[in-house]
């Protein structure tokens, strides 16, 4: 990414208000280890499934690809090795082709923020959620306690809310923000006023909570490959300058009505910059490492706000 933000290595020697405000154990005990998804229960699931109305469905994910906008030097390359990769065998002359993936998980298209991804570093090591600390869990090979296999074990079946904030702010992709107050910086009166306006109920415990800003639309799926390769370089660049999003307000808000999952069609969800310079990333670390409500970004939210389906049925899992 190319936004640049102040003091995001050495501003301190360390930061301990994990200890000094008690962020553990969580509400589910020391042991917890998928977050927030635990909230959901049988009848929060079937007060979902009876949101269902039309029968229509949408998927959210954006495509892979290599010249997508990506995080720093990250890449996604897929190959089919032979083409096909087999074959013919038998009377029938069966053939088959195989894939290979060489790619990061992490921002790379739709991508998932779990237990492991935000930490704190304290005056006792890194600290992550629900008190664990790296070192003691989890390895280079897989993240142990911290692993989102963990989460994808409860899955997400749940109230999916839409919030159009391109509506809220008249129309138009909303800009990155220049600084405190900016119209790109989504608070948590504009959460109350989009719920207002789009005629739902408030935003609650069990909720998956979705931010339409516009600033996906500069990647977006359905015309991509229309671009050649200057124009496509010319929108990573501004696709990855900064981005609207939620603040820190919105998000302390969000968490106090207990939602279980945030995601946007942005690469951080957040506004960045925020309303803290010193503080970049500011809802990712009070969301995920203090409070267990994980992250979607990258999201391809167009056939939920053209079809103004602001409330929804939203299932899914991250990969174990």
């Amino acid at each position: 990414m190319t936004a640049s933000f102040a003091g995001t290595l050495g501003a301190q020697e360390a930061n301990d208000a994990p200890f000094k405000e008690s962020w553990a154990p969580s509400e589910w005990g020391a042991d917890d280890k998928a977050g927030a998804v635990n909230r959901t229960t049988p009848e929060m699931v079937m007060k979902a499934v009876g949101l269902v109305k039309q029968g229509k469905t949408a998927t959210l994910g954006k495509i892979y690809a290599g010249d997508a906008p990506a995080f720093g030097s990250r890449g996604w390359r897929l190959t089919i090795p032979g083409k096909p990769t087999g074959g013919p065998f038998g009377k029938h002359m069966l053939m088959y082709n195989d894939d290979y993936l060489a790619t990061e998980i992490g921002q790379i298209g739709t991508q998932f923020d779990g237990p492991g991804h935000i930490g704190v570093k304290t005056s006792q090591g890194m600290y992550f959620y629900n008190g664990r600390m790296l070192g003691k869990t989890g390895s280079s090979y897989g993240m142990g306690d911290l692993g989102v296999e963990h989460v994808a074990h409860k899955g997400y079946v749940c109230r999916g809310v839409l919030l159009d904030a391109v509506a809220l702010r008249g129309g138009g992709a909303l800009g990155i923000p220049k600084g405190k107050g900016d119209p790109g910086i989504i608070t948590d009166a504009d959460i109350k006023e989009m719920v207002k306006r789009q005629g739902i109920d408030p935003i609650g415990e069990g909720d998956c909570v979705f931010l339409h800003t516009g600033h996906g639309n500069i990647w977006h799926p359905k015309d991509w490959d229309k671009y050649d390769a200057a124009e496509k370089k010319k929108r990573v660049a501004a696709f990855n300058a900064g981005e609207p999003g939620f603040g820190i307000s919105a998000c302390n808000y969000m968490t106090e009505r207990k939602i279980i999952l945030t995601g946007a069609d942005t690469w951080a969800v957040e506004a960045v910059p925020g309303e803290n310079a010193d503080k970049p990333f500011e809802c990712h670390m009070q969301m995920q490492t203090r409070h267990g409500i994980w992250n979607l970004e990258n999201m391809d939210l167009s056939d939920l706000f053209e079809d103004k389906a602001y409330e929804f049925l939203f299932v899914w899992s991250p990969l174990k």
